[in-house]
């Protein structure tokens, strides 16, 4: 399986430690790993260049390292810690500066046959709106197949998390990979109602521009033809 792992910090504490774990559940897996913001430190400017094409991006040569490691995989991991009680800063820049993967704008046909996990610790509360962060834009990428993992740790290091904690943590990602492997991946209603709505407004012209219209246009989605056929 090819995994592509993006973690929400640079050091290697609670959150990064539960996504290894869970990708090295799946035996031969090729897993490319990506850290933010060292992989990808920047943010949007809002200049809305990539409207026109992705390679306009002032950054889209880090960008496109990591968006290639997305689009080839079959499981997307991605690790936050909780920071104010949402995804880290770093974890947001990147979601800001993928926008155009939206439903509303150029999705990639690739995304609706995805998995995904999302996965946020927290000395204290705050993990469900974290994960909530990254989940939304994962629905509006097109990803069918989406599970959750939260967790107060109580600590500051995964040094510091208690023995039977990690072996609650070691089971709880057992489980879900072997969940994850039986899994079937299919496009729900809401995703196909919100995909609808967004065809029916490049038909109607009112998209971000030319280029995005001509885009769905060579995908066949202004006729008959949808990004989850023959997935």
């Amino acid at each position: 399986m090819r995994i592509a792992l993006i973690h929400g910090q640079n050091h290697k504490g609670s959150t990064y430690h539960i996504g290894r774990m869970l990708a090295e559940k799946f035996e031969n897996a090729d897993i490319q790993e990506f850290f933010l913001p060292k992989d990808l430190n920047h943010f949007c400017m809002g200049c809305y260049k990539c409207i026109d094409s992705d390679k306009d991006c002032p950054f889209y040569d880090e960008k496109n390292q990591i968006m290639k490691s997305v689009e080839n995989a079959e499981l997307l991991i991605f690790t936050t810690p909780t920071y104010c009680m949402h995804a880290s800063a770093s974890m947001k820049a990147f979601i800001d500066l993928t926008f155009t993967y939206w439903m509303s704008h150029r999705p990639r046909k690739c995304m609706f046959s995805k998995k995904a996990v999302v996965i946020s610790t927290a000395a204290g509360t705050g993990t469900k709106s974290a994960i909530k962060d990254i989940t939304n834009t994962l629905f509006y990428w097109g990803v069918p197949y989406v599970k959750q993992y939260g967790i107060s740790v109580q600590a500051m290091s995964w040094e510091q998390v208690a023995i039977g904690k990690k072996c609650k943590i070691e089971k709880d990602m057992e489980k879900m990979a072997n969940s994850i492997k039986k899994g079937k991946v299919r496009v729900g209603i809401k995703t196909k109602f919100m995909f609808n709505i967004m065809r029916m407004m490049q038909i109607k012209g009112w998209g971000s521009g030319d280029a995005e219209k001509e885009y769905w246009r060579k995908s066949g989605w202004l006729d008959k033809e949808r990004p989850w056929k023959h997935c």
